[in-house]
């Protein structure tokens, strides 16, 4: 069975270009999480510690109640199919987070005016791909 990824690479996701706030913005709370919330729950204080493989699955896993010893073949059956990457994100669509993958794959979410957000910006070694429009 094939496997896809959406992991990148010495990569920034840079904020969309139509995002209406002007640093990053944590999702509000719902009485049902959002994709949101959840993201940022896993990647808030948790920098580099998760793959974007990982955080779409894992929030996938907890919209759909998938119990914890199933994980290994509904996250084998969730990527034999092309998923969304964080370009898609909410997080970096309308919160204002630029997530940064680094040379392992592992990302970590920064604030569009914070000092990492904006060095990450001016590397040139860096890759960058925009967040999708919101539109």
């Amino acid at each position: 069975m094939k496997t896809h990824t959406t992991n990148y690479f010495n990569t920034l996701i840079e904020v969309a270009e139509d995002t209406k706030v002007n640093c990053g913005t944590i999702p509000p709370a719902k009485d049902k999480k959002t994709v949101a919330q959840m993201q940022y729950e896993l990647l808030d204080g948790n920098p580099y510690n998760y793959s974007s493989d990982d955080v779409l699955f894992l929030v996938y896993a907890e919209r759909n109640n998938i119990p914890q010893d199933e994980y290994p073949r509904a996250r084998e059956q969730f990527f034999s199919k092309g998923q969304p990457c964080m370009r898609t994100s909410p997080l970096t669509k309308n919160y204002g987070f630029g997530i940064h993958s680094n040379g392992e794959g592992k990302i970590a979410l920064y604030g569009m005016e914070t000092k990492e957000y904006q060095q990450f910006s001016a590397d040139t070694t860096v890759k960058k791909i925009k967040a999708m429009k919101r539109t």
